[in-house]
């Protein structure tokens, strides 16, 4: 089991920053950080969080550390239907509600669908039934050729983008599930050997061929302010926008829109 300082210091080396740097932006004495690492002094558990929050730990590796320093973990985990969440999860549903007609889907830290609106049902489909049992993840959805993968035009895009994503989020908290979804889906191979990456996640387009129709959409990401829930801290919304006025109208006017394969 990792001690506090343990776990500071594979969190300072993870940030790039010496002892001093730390020191600095916590407003306490490098010997003081010192001393945490190795052991030769108990923190108390506002200096622990004083010091995660310099090194921007996430809400769930914060309580790990305090846990380490022997405190009790300071942020809850609900899930999102839980009562004391009611708010937030109206929330999400109103945003996932307004961006209708276009496709938006709420996901968590591991990329597992939370919600859906009703613009993203039919893309299910032709999804095969494996890959809708719960948990819904949204990577395999979009890379399986069982899922969405035979529908995507430019799938070596989504790919890097998928790619540059996931890469951000283990740099900045290492996570085993998430390493193996992206060994198993985004390790460099024969279907792409170059594991390109993408300069950005807004302009890169999705294209989707549905019914000999293409449908072009870009993506922003939304999430909480300031949670203080774990839950709520890795909740992301991705809300699909069409990308030219083909697109547009495809979600505008159901009437006219062809059946998905």
């Amino acid at each position: 089991m990792h001690t506090i300082g343990d776990l500071l210091r594979q969190w300072r080396h993870r940030r790039r920053l010496s002892q001093l740097d730390l020191a600095i932006a916590a407003d306490v004495s490098a010997r003081h950080v010192s001393l945490i690492e190795t052991g030769k002094t108990n923190p108390s558990a506002d200096m622990v969080l004083r010091l995660a929050d310099r090194l921007a730990v996430p809400l769930r590796e914060r309580n790990r550390l305090l846990i380490a320093a022997g405190f009790a973990p300071r942020y809850p985990e609900r899930p999102l239907d839980d009562e004391a969440l009611a708010a937030a999860g109206v929330a999400v549903a109103r945003v996932l509600h307004a961006h209708e007609p276009y496709p938006a889907v709420a996901f968590d830290r591991r990329w597992n669908i939370v919600r859906t609106n009703r613009a993203v049902e039919p893309f299910f489909d032709g999804v095969d039934p494996a890959l809708l049992r719960p948990p819904v993840n949204l990577v395999r959805l979009g890379l399986d050729p069982r899922g969405f993968a035979p529908m995507v035009v430019n799938l070596d895009d989504v790919r890097a983008v998928f790619r540059t994503r996931i890469s951000r989020q283990l740099a900045t908290a290492p996570d085993p599930e998430l390493t193996a979804l992206y060994e198993e889906l985004l390790e460099p191979g024969a279907e792409d050997p170059t594991g390109r990456t993408a300069a950005s996640d807004v302009v890169i387009p999705m294209i989707l061929r549905v019914a000999g129709r293409e449908l072009r959409l870009f993506s922003t990401i939304t999430t909480f302010g300031t949670p203080m829930d774990v839950t709520l801290a890795e909740v992301a919304i991705e809300s699909y926008y069409p990308a030219d006025a083909r697109t547009a109208a495809h979600f505008e006017n159901p009437g006219t829109r062809p059946r998905f394969p």
